[in-house]
C-alpha cells in the first residue's frame, strides 16, 4: 500500500486551525520531555519542505532530525506543481512516512500541512495551521535570539507568516535554498514555485541567507557510486536514502539506453543545514529587488542579504553519516540490509 493510501488525514478547516496549533504545540512539549537532548547550544529551527518532489529533501529531513545540534520545533509541508493536488497534502504524507516509518520516530516534532497554492500576490497570505505555528512559535524569540526558519521548497508559508504578522521579522531569520546565482538571481525551482513569496520576503526586514543552485551544484553533487559508498551501508535509514537516490538517478539522471553513470545529482537542500552548522563561507551583499522574471535588480538601501559562496562538503558528509549512525544506535528503526548496487 502506498504512503498516499495508508497515511491519509482530514485537513483542518479555518475554524479548526487554532485548536490544531494548540494540540501540536502540546505534542512538541511531549516530544522534548520524552528524551530529546536539550542544551543551550541547540539551534531552534522550523523546516518548510516540499519533500517527495525530489530526493534531496528526504536527505535533508534525515540529517536534521538525527542531528542533536538542532532543536526542531516543527516541520511544515510545502507545495510544488510537480506533485498530485493538493500538493502540500501530498508532501505532508511523504513527510509523515519519513518521520514515523523510515526514521521510526514514535515521538517527534509536530508536522503541519502548509499551503497547496502559491501566494496570489506579494501582499496576500495563504492562511493555514503551519503559518499559525510559525507565528506562535516566534513569540518566544527576539532580535537577539532568533528562530531559524529553513525553507527548502516554495516559500509560501514563510512569506504568509511575514504578511500576517510583520513584527515576526524581529524574531526570525530565513535560511533558504533558492535562486541560481549571484548577482543575477535567476530562475530556480523553489523560487519559481512562488515568486510573489520571495518578493514579499525580500521587501521585508527579515534577515535572509541563501544557498543558490550554482553553489550547491559545485559542492553537493554526488555520482551514483559516490552516493552508494557514502550512505548505502549505514543502517536501514542509509539503505532507504540510497534506494531513493538510486531510483531517482535511473529515472531522471542517467542517459537513457546507455551505461554512462558518470553524471552526478545534487543534494541541494542540505545547504541550509550546512549554513546553520557553520560549514559554509558566505558574503553579505546589498539586498536586491526581485523582478517577476526571478532576476535581481539593485534596490534596497540599508538592507542586506547573506549569500553562501562555498560549502565544506568534505566536512558536512562525514558529519551527516556520524549523526545518522549515532541516531540508529539509540533508536529502533525497521529495515532490511542495504539494497544491492545496480550497475
Amino acid at each position: 500500500m502506498s504512503v498516499l493510501q495508508n497515511c491519509d488525514q482530514d485537513r483542518p478547516t479555518n475554524r479548526q486551525r487554532g485548536l490544531h496549533v494548540i494540540v501540536l504545540l502540546l505534542s512538541q512539549i511531549v516530544f522534548v520531555s520524552a528524551g530529546r537532548a536539550s542544551a543551550a547550544e541547540q539551534i531552534p529551527v522550523i523546516l518548510s519542505t516540499d519533500v517527495g518532489n525530489e530526493i534531496d529533501d528526504q536527505w535533508a529531513v534525515a540529517y536534521m532530525l538525527t542531528n542533536p545540534q538542532f532543536d526542531v520545533l516543527g516541520i511544515i509541508s510545502a507545495q510544488a506543481p510537480t506533485l498530485p493536488p493538493p500538493a502540500a497534502h501530498t508532501t505532508y504524507l511523504v513527510l509523515r512516512d519519513e518521520v514515523e516509518n523510515r526514521l521510526g520516530m514514535r515521538s517527534h516534532p509536530p508536522l503541519f500541512e502548509g499551503s497547496s497554492l502559491p501566494l496570489p500576490d506579494a501582499k496576500t497570505p495563504r492562511p493555514n495551521a503551519g503559518v499559525d505555528f510559525i507565528i506562535h512559535s516566534s513569540r518566544e524569540f527576539s532580535s537577539d535570539h532568533r528562530l531559524t526558519l529553513l525553507t527548502i521548497g516554495a516559500a509560501t508559508d514563510a512569506a504568509s507568516a511575514i504578511i500576517e504578522d510583520s513584527s515576526i521579522t524581529d524574531r526570525i531569520r530565513i535560511v533558504a535554498m533558492g535562486f541560481r546565482s549571484w548577482p543575477n538571481g535567476g530562475e530556480e525551482f523553489n523560487v519559481a514555485n512562488d515568486v510573489a513569496a520571495w518578493q514579499a520576503i525580500l521587501s521585508s526586514d527579515v534577515p535572509v541567507a541563501v544557498g543558490c543552485g550554482d553553489v550547491c551544484r559545485a559542492n553537493l553533487s554526488l555520482t551514483l557510486e559516490q552516493a552508494r559508498n557514502l550512505i548505502s551501508r549505514h543502517g536501514p535509514v542509509g539503505a532507504w536514502l540510497w534506494d531513493e537516490f538510486q531510483a531517482w538517478y535511473y529515472r531522471f539522471v542517467k542517459p537513457m539506453r546507455t551505461n554512462d553513470l558518470s553524471k552526478p545529482w545534487v543534494i541541494w537542500d542540505t545547504v541550509v543545514l550546512a549554513y546553520v552548522e557553520g560549514l559554509t563561507t558566505q558574503e553579505t551583499y546589498p539586498r536586491p529587488v526581485l523582478k517577476d522574471d526571478m532576476n535581481f535588480e539593485p534596490g534596497q538601501a540599508g538592507k542586506t542579504i547573506t549569500w553562501v559562496t562555498a560549502i565544506a562538503s568534505a566536512r558536512m558528509w562525514p558529519d551527516f553519516i556520524q549523526k545518522l549512525d549515532a541516531y540508529q544506535r539509540t533508536h529502533r528503526v525497521e529495515g532490511s540490509a542495504p539494497a544491492p548496487f545496480l550497475p
